[in-house]
């Protein structure tokens, strides 16, 4: 190894953010205390941070409603379970509930070194669809059985975009080198939980492929995918087969 290497490698006690089996059991401890607390008090306790506990890097990181919180922590259990099961013979790194300063959290960041990255914001609005409107370049909603179209604020996909400039910064926290980051293929993915769902009638234009999947791909501060939740395994797959 070359010297210059030498300098950029993490040094021998550098420890990555949780992620993994790790995070993944720090999730479900989190979501079974705060489900048990919000039965027991009604959400008061958690609603006025009346409650300390040893997963509070987790709640206080989503910086969402108690209830919601859970439904969180549930999709965010749900998804790591499933993509480490389906990814770690491909050596995936999965960080959950990254916190970048004044913004809601980063749902998950996936990593395969050197390989690709994964920026995943997972979302639901209840039973509507989700139309992009092109001319004022935002996302919208349609609730089932209700007239008109509400704007999504803050908008997931400026998030996203909010999110990858965060990581250039903040490389050091991974063990990146500048060029690890900046040249690894990276992604943005905007996951809708069901029953929400994207409009089916967008203009033709806004789909792109990626394998044998024909997505939405929103340009907005850079290209976003939306996916729904089902979707996410074989998205992953698919993305990671264009480096292979």
């Amino acid at each position: 190894m070359s010297p210059m290497l030498a300098v950029k490698d993490p040094q021998p006690d550098f420890q990555l953010p949780p992620h993994n089996e790790p995070a993944l059991e720090m999730l479900r401890e989190a979501k079974d205390y705060a489900s048990t607390q919000a039965l027991a008090a009604g959400g008061a306790a958690l609603a006025t941070g009346g409650i300390v506990h040893p997963f509070g890097w987790v709640l206080f990181g989503l910086a969402y409603k108690p209830l919601v919180a859970i439904q969180k922590l549930a999709r965010l259990e749900k998804l790591t379970a499933v993509l480490l099961n389906e990814f770690k013979s491909k050596g995936i790194q999965i960080f959950p509930v990254l916190k970048p300063e004044d913004k809601n959290p980063i749902d998950l960041f996936i990593r395969f070194p050197q390989r690709a990255h994964l920026f995943i914001s997972i979302r639901s609005r209840g039973d509507s669809q989700v139309v992009y409107n092109e001319t004022k370049e935002i996302l919208q909603v349609k609730k089932k059985n209700k007239s008109g179209l509400t704007t999504w604020k803050p908008c997931p996909l400026v998030e996203l975009s909010d999110y990858e400039r965060w990581l250039t910064k903040n490389r050091a926290l991974f063990g990146m080198s500048s060029k690890e980051v900046t040249k690894t293929p990276t992604v943005k993915v905007l996951v809708l939980w069901p029953p929400t769902k994207a409009a089916s009638d967008h203009n033709p234009h806004l789909y792109s492929e990626v394998g044998s999947m024909r997505l939405l791909a929103l340009r907005r501060k850079g290209t976003a995918f939306v996916i729904q939740q089902e979707e996410v395994t074989e998205f992953v797959k698919a993305w990671l087969a264009k480096y292979e």
